[in-house]
């Protein structure tokens, strides 16, 4: 059995280039058998039996969501499914039916990525069939029979991290030119280990998660090896040995061994045993097993053979007395070795990945533009990772420009400058031809000039009336600075839009230049077609430009709507709300968080109770809460698109059902309210060597403005003495809101901060 890694790309051409050489008689993919689960065999019996669909859905959806749920668990936990169960009507002959059926098979699939390599016919090893969807056979047996017929069984992975290094490899040369072989890059690199050090790890490989980057930041790993370790103990069971393991790197912990002799195959990772290699080596060495030997050990700890486990723990104990070693000490290392064994991983495994990690963190570290506009590319499908990753190169000071007419290219691009631009590719309703149609004209005859050339350059090509509105709402023509986004879809009262009088001018121009080809004397009269007139009208407010973009591009672009309450939210959240997929992390906390209502929904519970969802998003991502009774009635009022919501509440074990952790909410009020609410002073510091009349009355002035009922406090710091002053204001409340600190923000001497 062997697994292969290949780009995404790569992979088809793999699977092509093994049918040509060992022929389509001798390759095969392998069938799965797909079974009736408990939903299933509800809806199929009640199909048969003729139940109605109303009928069919209610009693599927009583069967709680939770994956591996069965029928029998299912009666145990809904009384209500229980009781039509018992009753004698046809919903109960369905029930007692499904509970035969299910677990039967039902259909057959295709493996996602397993293949069978034959020495000679398939037909003389293994039983074959037609598959829908493929040309190729697949195998009659499911994947634990043919690995144990003895086949040569190979899984030709996608790994689309491959495919980003490539794409990253391609945005390097495109715009430095240089030619990169991922293969040869220096181990030592020491901008790539800085940046595993400070945790800055989003986007690349194996190391992205957040307890993952808390670990990075407490290690600080100066080496490759450090790397293999974290990516072999960061997994359930090992996750235990990770705070010994930093502190004996950093000398927090005195490393131990229990043998001298151990130190050889354990220095590297101070001590621990982290891999399968490290027992097979230390079997041989200090209890003289065979290499053999130490491979039914590997074998034994890595499937959890406790019978053969047993019988070598008898050798290892007479081997190491043989080699003198106290006798409670080889028990003591046995014993460490058989709860290793309940998460024994191979070094080899994880080297190789840890490879591919540390490649996309060097290319992240050294060319960070052209690496994240790689990733960029890869997530265009996924608009919360596309979200999420623009806040990451808005953290690293990489600028995330829109889509340009004449910059960008199909997908996300780094310009000259540095500069991540989206690609036109990610405007929905643009079109692929007409995408494809404006950089080939571009390209063949340099950037369009104006509004105008553009459409004179492409009138005759697929771009429509259509792509000219998504490309402007998406800001593709803010390059053409004479006109504004809210021209090309609005006119003055009773005229067309621009977007209209240029497909008309474009037209007209078009026929014109038709007519004098086909005329006797085949040449124009000499007189240019004027431009229609265009009239001012006003242009849209920012939350306006802002939600076009999202509707064209599925992200904000130029902004954010959040971007007015960051003061609210450096102030009072503490959990960016994509946090919240993780509940696990977050139980027993509070969890305060904000964003605007992105989609809301008002439903009825099976019984006919009211319930609510609310989708909240911020700078990270997006996040749906649930309001269930009594939560549904008390925010009721929120569940309103569009507004800006803080909502604070706890991770908690439910009372009820399967007790799942869930976000119990505890209070939710209007974002831009809280400061108000919340704060129970404003902070201003100051260095005593700033102080000066100029700007005591420049600080009168912004209080005064932002006149409120919040007590103000003033703290002078003078670094000579150590002495800090701090006084309440008598003359000055305040109003802590977004705009006074924006103001404060840009006089450099001054520090602003809420006391909550």
């Amino acid at each position: 059995d062997i697994d292969i890694d290949f780009d995404d790309e790569g992979r088809d051409k793999v699977l092509k280039y093994v049918i040509d050489k060992y022929g389509q008689n001798q390759v095969a993919q392998i069938i799965t058998y797909g079974t009736m689960a408990a939903k299933s065999s509800i809806r199929d019996c009640a199909r048969v039996m003729e139940l109605p669909l109303a009928e069919s859905n209610n009693l599927a959806k009583l069967v709680p969501e939770r994956p591996g749920t069965t029928l029998a668990k299912a009666f145990e936990e809904v009384k209500e499914l229980s009781d039509i169960k018992k009753g004698t009507d046809k919903r109960a002959d369905v029930l007692r039916k499904a509970v035969i059926l299910e677990g039967s098979l039902r259909n057959t699939g295709t493996h996602a990525c397993g293949v069978i390599i034959t020495p000679d016919d398939l037909t003389k090893f293994v039983p074959v069939a037609k598959a829908k969807d493929t040309d190729m056979l697949v195998t009659q047996f499911d994947n634990s029979v043919v690995e144990s017929a003895g086949l040569l069984k190979m899984d030709f992975l996608g790994l689309t991290t491959l495919t980003i290094i490539k794409t990253a490899l391609g945005n390097i040369k495109k715009r430095q030119g240089l030619e990169i072989d991922i293969d040869k890059i220096p181990l030592d690199d020491v901008k790539t280990y800085q940046l595993y050090q400070r945790g800055e790890t989003i986007g690349t490989f194996q190391f992205e998660s957040e307890g993952m980057i808390n670990y990075l930041k407490g290690l600080k790993p100066d080496k490759f090896e450090d790397l293999i370790a974290m990516n072999a103990l960061y997994r359930p069971g090992p996750m235990e040995y990770i705070p010994n393991f930093i502190a004996r790197k950093t000398g927090r912990e005195p490393i131990r061994y229990d043998l001298p002799e151990m130190e050889e195959f354990l220095k590297d990772t101070y001590g621990i045993t982290v891999y399968q290699e490290q027992v097979m080596l230390l079997s041989q060495k200090l209890a003289n097993f065979s290499k053999g030997d130490a491979d039914v050990l590997r074998k034994a700890m890595g499937k959890k053979q406790i019978e053969v486990l047993n019988k070598m723990k008898d050798k290892f104990i007479a081997g190491c007395k043989v080699n003198g070693h106290d006798e409670r000490i080889a028990e003591k290392i046995w014993k460490d070795w058989e709860a290793f064994a309940q998460y024994a991983f191979n070094k080899s495994h994880s080297t190789c990945y840890s490879l591919v990690a540390y490649q996309t963190a060097y290319l992240k570290a050294n060319y960070p533009a052209e690496y994240m506009a790689a990733v960029l590319t890869h997530s265009q499908n996924n608009l919360e990772s596309v979200t999420y990753f623009i806040e990451e190169c808005r953290k690293q000071n990489i600028e995330v420009l829109g889509p340009h007419v004449n910059e960008s290219g199909v997908y996300f691009e780094v310009n000259a400058k540095g500069e991540i631009r989206f690609g036109l590719g990610a405007i929905k309703g643009a079109g692929d031809a007409a995408v494809q149609a404006i950089i080939e004209e571009r390209d063949a005859h340099g950037a369009f000039k104006d509004i105008f050339d553009f459409a004179k350059r492409l009138s005759a090509r697929s771009v429509n009336k259509k792509t000219f509105e998504c490309l402007a709402l998406s800001g593709a023509f803010d390059c053409f600075s004479q006109y504004h986004r809210r021209q090309y879809i609005a006119g003055k009262e009773g005229d067309i839009s621009l977007t209209e009088k240029v497909i008309r001018y474009a037209s007209k121009l078009q026929q014109e230049t038709e007519s004098a080809q086909a005329s006797l004397f085949g040449g124009s009269t000499g007189t240019q077609m004027p431009q229609p007139k265009i009239d001012p009208i006003e242009p849209f407010s920012e939350i306006e430009k802002l939600h076009f973009e999202k509707e064209v591009v599925g992200v904000y672009i130029s902004g954010h709507p959040l971007d007015n309450f960051k003061f609210e939210l450096e102030s009072f959240t503490n959990t960016p709300v994509t946090e919240l997929n993780d509940l696990d992390s977050k139980e027993g906390k509070d969890c305060r968080v904000a964003g605007i209502v992105a989609a809301v929904e008002h439903r009825l519970t099976k019984t006919g109770k009211p319930f609510g969802k609310l989708a909240i998003e911020d700078y990270s991502g997006k996040y749906e809460f649930t309001l269930w009774s009594e939560d549904y009635l008390k925010y009721k009022s929120f569940l309103m698109p569009g507004i800006f919501l803080f909502i604070e509440g706890t991770v908690v074990r439910k009372s009820w059902g399967d007790m799942s952790l869930e976000f119990k909410i505890k209070s939710m009020d209007l974002l831009n309210e809280i400061g108000v609410k919340r704060a129970k002073g404003v902070q201003l510091k100051l260095n005593s060597v700033n102080v000066s009349p100029e700007l005591i009355s420049q600080i009168e002035k912004l209080c005064a403005e932002f006149n409120g009922g919040c007590p103000l406090y003033l703290k002078i710091q003078d670094d000579e003495t150590k002495i800090n002053l701090e006084m309440l204001s008598r003359k000055f409340r305040v109003k802590p809101v977004n705009e006074m600190m924006m103001k404060f923000k840009k006089m450099r001497e001054v520090t602003m901060e809420v006391v909550s």
